[in-house]
């Protein structure tokens, strides 16, 4: 991943629904100009997700996702539904396609209502518009082509860029937090968990947002800082550390150096940094018998001393002394259920877009579940959380 590509999570992401055999794969294919998903006049084609990043004029760097028939029958036909409907969680502009000969079934109609509820953007493409004699009138968000033709796709893939430019304002990761010729020094540990050869990507989107600020970004390890802030000649405007290192690097950092870590940044620039400030509380709250879930974004292969499945689940023993137990999902696994949990713990979210980290936080606060990530829980438990709050003083105030 280089520091000019932009990551899936940072891409628009277009869902494409509908019933079996409306078309929906065929127009995936015709919109992307490639052979994204397989077609067949058999019904049910697609039986799961199928997901692509790509750049798509006029729009630019998207993340196209073709979904099972929301009419999908049987045992393994309603868990594709089940699969279909998950993509919703982060769909940011949804696209469902019906046949123009049938026009929308009862099933189309749910998919409208969960639209509504989720209030994602969407436009109805009514496929197959060759089989018409004439195309009926239609709505603003609503359009009538054929995949086989060739008819109305550009104008099916202008109106998408035009809901896509709801997505277009720029938010700040960090240089909300900078000014013009800021020194911004990142603290990230080299051990058996960093990958081989590169930076991982908070680290690398961090850096992309320190420089485009016009500020300057130092990086060195916990075991070099004190040098590092020695050898600056000036004090820095803000020090970013990677979570596992906080206890150390709030102890080598000047008290009058505003500190945090790059998972609290990702809360902040995900719009979710005050409900898991509140919801690290619970960790002070928990009993014995109390099941946790940890939960990650990404999917990689755990080390022998893994943050997710070893690190945190000592750190948080250690803390609270009870006798807890802990469950674990990675990637697109995130429980419905989440009635037999008494918290849960989430990565920063980098490989996730901000539609479904919101929808993560607020599914665990309405089961009733307190919430937080690494990044605020290892804060927390290490009594340096609201020093890692320094540069957001409105949460502050907030926690008195």
């Amino acid at each position: 991943m280089g520091l000019n590509d932009t990551v899936s999570a940072e891409r628009v992401h277009i869902g494409f629904f509908g019933l079996r055999n409306a078309g929906k794969s065929s127009v995936v294919n015709a919109v992307t100009g490639q052979a994204l998903s397989v077609v067949s006049d058999v019904a049910g084609t697609t039986t799961d997700p199928v997901k692509k990043a790509m750049e798509l004029l006029p729009i630019g760097p998207v993340v196209i996702i073709d979904t099972p028939g929301i009419d999908d029958v049987g045992e393994l036909g309603e868990m594709r539904v089940v699969r279909a409907k998950q993509v919703l969680n982060h769909t940011d502009i949804a696209v469902l396609v019906a046949a123009a000969d049938k026009g929308l079934q009862a099933a189309d109609k749910s998919l409208l209502e969960l639209f509504g509820e989720k209030n994602i953007p969407f436009i109805v493409v009514y496929n197959k518009s060759d089989l018409l004699d004439d195309e009926p009138p239609c709505a603003e968000n609503e359009i009538y082509v054929s995949a086989v033709s060739g008819a109305n796709i550009t104008e099916l893939k202008n109106k998408i860029a035009e809901l896509a430019k709801t997505h277009e304002i720029a938010k700040p990761l960090v240089s909300d937090l900078l000014l013009p010729n800021s020194v911004v020094v990142l603290v990230i540990p080299i051990d058996s968990s960093a990958p081989k050869g590169r930076l991982i990507l908070p680290q690398q989107q961090v850096i992309r947002d320190v420089l485009e600020a016009g500020a300057v970004a130092v990086a060195t390890r916990e075991t070099e800082l004190v040098q590092t802030l020695v050898s600056l000649g000036k004090k820095p405007r803000l020090v970013i550390t990677d979570s596992q290192a906080f206890e150390q690097v709030s102890r080598d950092t000047p008290a009058d150096v505003l500190l945090t870590s790059f998972s609290i940044l990702f809360a902040h620039y995900k719009g979710s940094l005050q409900a898991q400030v509140h919801g690290a509380a619970q960790l002070d709250k928990l009993q014995d018998g109390d099941k946790i879930l940890i939960s990650e974004g990404c999917t990689h292969h755990r080390q022998c001393n893994d943050i997710g499945a070893v690190k945190m689940p000592n750190w948080v023993k250690n803390y609270t002394g009870k006798q807890l137990s802990f469950a674990f999902t990675s990637g697109a696994e995130f429980p419905e259920d989440l009635g037999e949990y008494s918290l849960v713990i989430h990565c920063g979210g980098c490989m996730l877009n901000e539609r479904e980290i919101q929808h993560r936080i607020h599914h665990s606060i309405s089961c009733g579940v307190p919430v937080t990530n690494y990044g605020v829980a290892i804060a927390q438990m290490h009594g340096v959380l609201k020093r890692s709050l320094s540069p957001f003083p409105d949460l502050l105030q907030e926690l008195g």
